[in-house]
């Protein structure tokens, strides 16, 4: 069996159009065999939205979605080619779903090609630090370093996660795009003040014993 590589994966993604990760199923399938891999592909449907994705998709709907009690909220643009398609009940419940899936997962990124190369190139230096604390010898850490990337890629990229858009795409008929998205979590990135409840209960019993001792003296006084 021969072995799949990134490069593999990337030669037949660019033959055939369809999605990275259904690239890299095929090729599994397939024993690492290109040119069975594109049939494998042609046989599931997925092959054929590489041509679809080279037509303009102009119209789509703007979806949104909000989870727990509303301390998520997503927003995500889909595009499609035509204003029939956008009001379709199929692409509204994709829409739905791809929103869903962004709530879940929280992506940052859409694509790999967003990711920062300072991100990149940390993962990498993590990724290394690792492997050599494991005892991996210097020697295997080139091979080993790009599998730890692409794992990092189906984390943090939403196109690159097991996910239905090809095949959509092979049931609508039309090119679709995710352009742009936005996942909201209540209060991240805010400074929570932390609250040491015994030091409260115990503020409180002192403050309500020198209450106590002001009455008595006020009492004697009289």
């Amino acid at each position: 069996m021969k072995e799949v590589t990134s490069a593999l994966v990337k030669e037949l993604r660019e033959k055939t159009g369809a999605g990275m990760m259904d690239c890299k199923r095929a090729l599994v399938e397939t024993g690492g065999d290109i040119e069975k891999a594109t049939d494998w592909l042609r046989q599931k449907g997925l092959a054929t939205a590489g041509k679809k994705a080279g037509r303009s998709a102009t119209e789509g709907a703007v979806g949104s979605y909000i989870h727990l009690g509303g301390k998520i909220g997503v927003l995500v643009e889909v595009n499609c080619e035509t204003d029939f398609t956008a009001k379709n009940d199929k692409f509204q419940a994709l829409v739905k779903d791809i929103a869903m899936q962004i709530a879940w997962t929280k992506a940052p990124y859409l694509r790999r090609e967003d990711v920062p190369a300072e991100v990149i190139e940390h993962e990498k230096q993590v990724a290394r630090a690792q492997l050599l604390e494991q005892g991996k010898p210097e020697a295997m850490l080139e091979k080993i370093i790009p599998g730890k990337l692409e794992k990092f890629y189906k984390e943090n990229c939403l196109l690159e996660q097991a996910f239905f858009l090809n095949a959509a795409i092979a049931v609508i008929k039309e090119n679709l795009q995710v352009r742009r998205y936005a996942c909201y979590v209540l209060g991240e990135g805010l400074a929570k003040e932390k609250k040491d409840f015994a030091a409260e209960v115990s503020a409180a019993i002192e403050g309500q014993e020198k209450k106590d001792d002001k009455d008595k003296d006020r009492k004697n006084k009289k």
